[in-house]
């Protein structure tokens, strides 16, 4: 088991998840970081943000490159966000055409060139998969005082939100093939279970408590099984 980590990636790694009986996004102290550090006591730093795509994550790098090169891995986690439309403009043009917040080429350079710097400063870069998203629940939750009639137009149908959400995942697992690097893949552990949804959160995209524990034991398992296989 290394000895330390460090951790760059958006809310789910953040440990985001929505209380729906508070009706709010709040951070979950058992997430799947805490819980990684708690059961192997392996130090972890963790640079995530809400919100944070790609683009932000070069810029957190940049701030903290220096102290990067010091930790035995630096895992890597975005797509959830960058994939991510703005559906107020969607709902209210739903005939024109609409960008991602990173367009899929422009992620998959963008993650590259992440990876690259990493390992030019003499750091580790591990990447982790997405967990997928329920199609029918997001779109529910990102229709929200919008026009959902418009939204579903321009999609097509509600399953084209998984599809596209799914296309970035892909391009996670192509990057660290290409790239040479370790990849920590939690999407099949999701996709696995019956009922993969009673492990995602009302608004259809972040982990619950039971899927960051989730999380946590593939990352465990899939460390074990690298190290094994290195040794």
């Amino acid at each position: 088991m290394p000895g330390s980590i460090c951790m760059i990636g958006d809310s789910i790694s953040k440990g985001v998840v929505f209380d729906s009986m508070m009706n709010k996004y709040t951070l979950l102290k058992d997430n799947f970081v805490n819980m990684f550090k708690g059961r192997t006591n392996v130090s972890v730093k963790n640079y995530s943000l809400f919100g944070c795509t790609v683009t932000k994550g070069l810029e957190i790098f940049g701030r903290h490159k220096d102290e990067v090169k010091n930790y035995d891995y630096t895992v890597l986690e975005f797509g959830g966000n960058d994939c991510d439309f703005n559906w107020a403009e969607v709902s209210a043009q739903p005939d024109k055409a609409h960008l991602p917040k990173t367009p899929v080429d422009d992620f998959e350079r963008k993650y590259q060139s992440l990876i690259a710097k990493i390992k030019e400063c003499g750091g580790h870069p591990v990447v982790l998969s997405l967990p997928p998203i329920d199609a029918k629940r997001y779109f529910a939750w990102i229709s929200k005082n919008l026009n959902p009639k418009n939204i579903l137009r321009w999609l097509g149908d509600i399953g084209y939100i998984y599809r596209w959400h799914e296309m970035y995942n892909l391009a996670t697992c192509r990057l660290a093939n290409e790239c040479g690097v370790p990849f920590i893949d939690i999407s099949s552990a999701f996709l696995e279970k019956p009922d993969y949804g009673s492990l995602i959160c009302e608004d259809g995209i972040h982990p619950n408590k039971a899927g960051h524990e989730l999380i946590c034991k593939t990352i465990y398992r899939t460390i074990n099984r690298y190290q094994e296989t290195c040794a």
